[in-house]
């Protein structure tokens, strides 16, 4: 097992160097000069710009500036913002909201998508299975920011069931409607995902089997079928957690949540390209470590599955 770890811990260096090179090339390749940007309408003396393009190592070229990068990133240091400020801290002030509501959506989707999954596979063609269809079709079909927009006209201002804006009620009751809007559209992939994965393995010569050695259904379902059918859930599952860490920004932005995604955001518009890198290395890590903790509980969902 943990020469397994290990060998993916090192697998996922060479992923780490491809796409932070990738994200550190676009953001900084593009088209404009951030430091211009930084002083907005008033003109900046000459001294005052090129001692700051000297600070954040704009002069040198796009490469030797990767590589700074690289090595700061090594030390733990996810770089310096345009405003002075350490990445870092800077995302230790949104981070808390960006996880919340990422945890919130997760969770929703976790527990309604695989028991919505479950029912309808159960089910397969009942009334049950064809509203699960439909209705996870429905969701598929509609974008996010629709869903969110008419959820808070809806639920917030019409029937004030949960705050429109802010993190001023904490948490759960602050991020209930943007997690579930967050993580509405991935329910609905688990969904179809458990159910088709279920009935797929209600046919397996190892379900007839056991029904023909006498075995309870509810037994053969919770400790053979369901537990097989969970992992490619599960894999999607964890991939998913990063892809909500990092699809917040639309969703903080509409609900007015102080996260990481605000800060990408708020960074893109006035050229702040070391936050955006820095955020974006973070969450690319994030990314890294819940495919790991995916591949590491195969092991735990399919006994045939072994890391020697």
């Amino acid at each position: 097992m943990w020469r397994f770890v290990l060998r993916r811990l090192l697998q996922m260096v060479p992923v780490l160097i491809g796409t932070t090179f990738l994200i550190y090339v676009a953001v900084f390749a593009l088209p404009g000069d951030p430091i211009r940007a930084l002083g907005g309408d008033k003109p900046m003396p000459p001294s005052v710009y090129e001692a700051l393009r000297h600070h954040y190592h704009l002069d040198e070229p796009l490469i030797t500036q990767y590589g700074r990068y690289l090595l700061g990133l090594a030390r733990g240091d996810f770089g310096e913002t345009l405003n002075g400020q350490s990445v870092a801290s800077l995302m230790a002030t949104g981070w808390t909201v960006t996880v919340q509501l990422a945890l919130t959506a997760w969770i929703f989707e976790l527990v309604v998508g695989i028991a919505l999954g479950v029912l309808a596979g159960l089910r397969k063609g009942g009334i049950i299975d064809s509203l699960v269809l439909s209705g996870t079709t429905f969701i598929i079909a509609i974008p996010a920011f629709v869903l969110a927009y008419s959820a808070q006209l809806i639920f917030g201002l019409k029937l004030g069931w949960f705050p429109t804006a802010g993190t001023d009620d904490g948490w759960p009751y602050s991020y209930l409607l943007p997690g579930v809007i967050l993580g509405s559209l991935s329910l609905a992939y688990i969904a179809r995902l458990t159910r088709t994965s279920l009935v797929e393995n209600m046919r397996a010569d190892y379900v007839r089997t056991a029904l023909a050695k006498g075995l309870p259904r509810r037994r053969i379902i919770l400790r053979h079928t369901l537990r097989n059918s969970l992992i490619p859930v599960v894999t999607y599952l964890g991939v998913d957690l990063g892809n909500l860490l990092a699809g917040a920004i639309v969703i903080e932005g509409i609900f007015n949540l102080p996260g990481i995604g605000q800060q990408i955001f708020q960074a893109v518009q006035i050229k702040d390209g070391p936050t955006v890198v820095g955020i974006s290395t973070f969450l690319v890590l994030i990314f890294l470590l819940a495919n790991l903790v995916v591949d590491i509980l195969y092991g735990a969902l399919d006994p045939r599955i072994r890391y020697e």
